[in-house]
């Protein structure tokens, strides 16, 4: 490390164009949950936005700070320009808290206001799990591949982040394909817009003027209000109490946790990727502290670094992108703009954004590595498919019982997953796959990019971890349970064999493999 040029300019052109793009991303986000937790959960007005939508943000008002901090450090340690982490509410962990924890409370109970308790509850302790992966954070970062923790980050991308608002907007082509040409022509190609307008704001700004004059949107002033940060410690005690007495609940709780301590720690190496170096363990710590923080003032959902830092870095974008998102929101926020928001603009014009931010994450990750370790990104992907098909085969079924259908065998259902199997769906493969498909992806990244190089031990250390984890139920699991011996999980036990004894008989040296490049994937401003 040097210590170099200490004037760090926060703000620059190209802040503006990735200021529409982050704050887009985090706009869908609340929308999302907000929508949920008022009509799925049946949560009053009052404790959406006037309790969880404030509290996010304050989680986000408060990791935007650190990252700020972090950027001009880094900034000075380098003596360069950088681009801060992107910060937000985590979308996957987001869906967890919702229907795995606040879902299960309020469906048990018929009533909204526990539901959200424990889901603060959840919270608050889940932050303090993912601050604890900073013990193990920088160790992890230091063994583990690149192709690994890139790869899996790519599956999120391509089936959660690309495929997801891609079909939103085939389900909305005249919004969407007005906001998406847009975001193709100045995201994607770099042509510059008339008037230099950022492409993000112009997308928005076209979706909602095709919504409108199709009547597919309204401008309402139902909801706008003052709703100021209050901390609730009562109801979070309330919620952590109930914790403890159904520990049922951390069987979700810690995985999920585990998994976004590990998201951060991919992110962090996909900045790097993209020539940004920050410190694994003190990102930690902050998304932790962060949700902890949010929890405290009533917001359920975790938040993190986000997927995407080289999107921002490839538009030029020093760190006043994430000022003005940790500016925006909160106003938003506290005044009840939210639900005017969500009214005003449909999701189809936003949804292109993410696509963008996917393939920015793909593409990055493509230069990022060794064209030899493509084969271990492209096998870290494929756990996150199985998931997405174990999702929407579950929405199917839901789907189907809410429209009256009668007499159906639930999902999992052993006549159903032989039917299933004979129709060519592999039910249970995909649903072992899925079931901690960041963990699992990163691990089976992992164990290619290290056999690639002839690192046996290594990839037999991953081999072995992962059959710990699956022998406790961390991956290909439903629930953590006492350690048993599966098959699946004795298969990772006979890999990790294999791995570690290989090399005994076999001691020819392995060419030795070149330097991983580091992808700059710098764009100026003016560019």
């Amino acid at each position: 490390m040097r210590v170099g040029r200490n004037d760090y300019t926060l703000f620059s052109r190209g802040d503006f164009s990735a200021f529409w793009a982050l704050f887009t991303d985090n706009l869908v986000n609340l929308m999302v949950l907000a929508g949920i937790c008022q009509f799925v959960f049946q949560m009053p007005a009052d404790i959406v936005y006037g309790k969880i939508v404030p509290g996010a943000a304050i989680a986000i008002l408060a990791g935007v700070a650190a990252y700020v901090l972090l950027a001009k450090r880094a900034a000075a340690q380098h003596g360069r320009d950088v681009t801060a982490l992107p910060y937000g509410i985590s979308t996957p962990v987001m869906f967890v808290y919702l229907f795995g924890v606040i879902g299960p409370i309020y469906w048990a109970t018929n009533d909204p206001v526990l539901a959200w308790q424990v889901g603060i509850g959840a919270g608050f302790m889940g932050g303090i799990v993912a601050a604890l992966g900073a013990v193990v954070g920088p160790w992890l970062k230091k063994v583990t591949p690149r192709a690994g923790m890139l790869g899996t980050l790519c599956g999120i991308a391509l089936v959660f982040i690309g495929t997801v608002p891609l079909a939103t907007v085939f389900e909305n082509p005249f919004i969407g394909f007005a906001s998406m040409i847009i975001i193709l022509w100045g995201l994607v190609g770099r042509f510059r817009l008339p008037f230099n307008i950022p492409a993000g704001l112009l997308a928005l700004m076209v979706g909602t003027g095709v919504a409108l004059a199709t009547g597919q949107s309204t401008i309402s002033f139902e909801g706008v209000g003052f709703y100021p940060p209050v901390p609730y410690l009562g109801d979070l005690m309330a919620g952590i109490q109930h914790l403890f007495n159904h520990p049922e609940l951390f069987l979700v709780l810690v995985p999920v946790q585990i998994y976004n301590f590990i998201e951060t720690m991919n992110n962090v190496e996909s900045a790097e990727a993209a020539g940004d170096h920050y410190p694994v363990a003190t990102c930690q710590i902050t998304d932790g502290v962060g949700t902890m923080i949010g929890a405290l003032f009533g917001s359920p959902f975790p938040t993190t670094a986000y997927i995407g830092h080289p999107a921002y870095k490839r538009m030029g974008a020093h760190a006043g992108y994430v000022i003005g998102v940790g500016a925006v929101i909160p106003l938003a926020a506290f005044f009840g703009l939210l639900a005017f928001l969500n009214n005003l603009i449909p999701v189809a014009a936003a949804a292109p954004v993410l696509v963008f931010v996917a393939l920015s994450l793909i593409t990055n990750t493509a230069h990022a590595v060794r064209t030899d370790h493509m084969a271990a990104v492209t096998i870290a992907m494929m756990p996150h498919v199985s998931s997405f098909l174990i999702i929407k085969w579950g929405s199917l079924i839901g789907a189907l019982g809410a429209t009256g259908a009668t007499g159906m065998l639930a999902l999992g259902d052993p006549k159903l997953t032989a039917a299933l199997l004979q129709q060519g769906a592999h039910y249970e493969g995909h649903l072992a796959l899925s079931q901690g498909a960041i963990l699992t992806g990163l691990i089976w990244g992992a164990i290619v990019a290290s056999v690639i190089d002839g690192k046996f031990r290594n990839a037999g250390g991953f081999a072995f971890a992962a059959f710990a984890m699956a022998s406790v139920g961390i991956i290909h699991s439903a629930t953590l349970h006492w350690p048993e011996f599966t098959t699946v999980s004795l298969g990772y036990l006979i890999a990790a064999a294999f791995l570690f004894i290989y090399p005994i008989f076999h001691r020819e040296d392995a060419a030795e493999p070149e330097a991983e490049p580091i992808a700059t994937a710098q764009v100026s401003p003016g560019e």
